[in-house]
């Protein structure tokens, strides 16, 4: 049976209303552990952006990237309500990988 395949669009905070990182992939938890471990990307690790606040899921690899290029262009406080509107708190919600 083949396991079916998932796109994310997902942002990262430094901290509650931080520094805010949009970004797209296949493989979510990968990706925020790669972020963690400081090989993610110049930006995070400058800024040291590394909470999972925000996630979406995507069948299609072209939607994902669509909605992630969308995000991207937001307002800053279009983000925060994003973020608040499902995650009000602001956890993390990559439910402790390591």
């Amino acid at each position: 049976m083949k396991r079916e395949k998932y796109y994310y669009v997902y942002i990262l905070a430094s901290r509650k209303y931080g520094t805010l990182y949009t970004g797209v992939t296949g493989n979510l938890e990968a990706r925020v552990m790669q972020h963690r471990r400081d090989t993610g990307n110049a930006f995070t690790k400058k800024y040291g952006v590394s909470i999972l606040v925000y996630y979406e899921m995507f069948h299609y690899v072209n939607d994902a990237i669509a909605r992630e290029k969308c995000v991207k262009r937001w307002k800053r406080e279009w983000k925060i309500r994003l973020i608040e509107e499902e995650n009000p708190q602001w956890d993390d919600l990559s439910g402790g990988w390591e």
